[in-house]
This record gives C-alpha cells, sequence and structure tokens, in this order.
C-alpha cells in the first residue's frame, strides 16, 4: 500500500497562489488541437458574417417596412460583433 503524504502544518497555514493552482490545472494542448479548435472558431466566425449580412439583405425590404427602432444599421453590427467575438475566441484558444 503507498503511504499519502501529510503536509506539514507550516505548509498548511500559507494558502496556495492562484497562478500556482492554474498553472498544475491547466493541460498542455498540442499544436495541433491548438490549430483545430482556433480553426472551427474563425470558422465559424466567417460563417456568422456572411451568412448574417446575406439574412439581412434578403430581409431589407421586410425590417425596413416594419418599422423597428432596430434598423438596419443595428442589426448589421450587432452581427459584425458577434463574428468579432467568435473571431477573437479563434484567437485566445490558439495562444494561450
Amino acid at each position: 500500500m503507498a503511504k499519502d503524504e501529510v503536509p506539514p502544518l507550516h505548509a498548511l497555514e500559507k494558502p496556495e497562489k492562484l497562478q500556482d493552482i492554474l498553472k498544475k490545472d491547466r493541460g498542455e494542448d498540442c499544436l495541433g488541437c491548438r490549430i483545430v479548435g482556433s480553426g472551427a472558431f474563425f470558422g465559424l466566425a466567417a460563417y456568422s458574417y456572411f451568412s448574417g449580412h446575406s439574412q439581412l439583405e434578403k430581409q431589407r425590404a421586410a425590417i425596413l417596412a416594419s418599422k423597428s427602432i432596430f434598423g438596419m444599421r443595428a442589426r448589421g453590427a450587432a452581427i459584425s460583433s458577434i463574428s468579432l467575438g467568435l473571431a477573437y475566441l479563434g484567437f485566445w484558444r490558439l495562444t494561450k
């Protein structure tokens, strides 16, 4: 039977730094995993941008006729910001 190590009392009085705990907890990803993961986010960003703006142009007449407070410019900005957020997540996944 393996004996579990019990840390001494003085080691338990001082808490570990959060950064040290996070470094121990974080697993290392291979480069291929980072590329595939970030590529998925970049692909979603591109699809969201082009598909969203395409659908927005197809619905232009209905949106303008509805007299909504959210016009074409606000909806286009929302689609672009969602795409930008997804692209940021892809960049973050690639670098972290």
